[in-house]
């Protein structure tokens, strides 16, 4: 078939291109990130901390949905491998109501902060939905 027109032509040109658009951006990998703070950022206590997501979406504690989970912090810790249950202590502080930022109290000093993604039965999502960055807590 031709098409008789070039409003015909750059309709299916259109939507060629978008289809290609939205096919890459699905095939994309989940990712979790700071929104705040930066990567080496000096910050001062009470520390606002925004977590972003990407790929999946926010759930509460208990539904298995696979595209589902909620957010946890490791503080000086490493990401938890996947399928492995993330720790309940102070190390390892859990949003499980769906909360995506939080204000921590750090005494002064160098931190490593890991994002962890995980299920609703709290198992991780593994390395893949983690992200870990440095912070410096100045003195007040």
């Amino acid at each position: 078939m031709r098409l008789a027109s070039p409003i015909g032509r750059a309709l299916l040109a259109f939507s060629a291109a978008f289809g290609f658009h939205v096919n890459h951006a699905i095939a994309e990998p989940a990712s979790v990130y700071f929104k705040s703070p930066l990567d080496n950022q000096v910050v001062q206590s009470p520390v606002r901390l925004v977590f972003g997501l990407n790929g999946k979406r926010i759930g509460p504690v208990g539904d298995l949905n696979p595209n589902l989970g909620h957010h946890h912090l490791i503080i000086n810790g490493d990401s938890i491998p996947l399928g492995l249950p993330v720790p309940v202590n102070a190390q390892h502080l859990h949003f499980g109501a769906g909360q995506t930022e939080t204000a921590l109290r750090l005494t002064p000093g160098d931190y490593r902060l890991t994002l962890q993604f995980a299920s609703g039965a709290h198992q991780s999502y593994g390395t893949t939905l983690s992200k870990t960055i440095q912070i410096t807590v100045r003195k007040p």
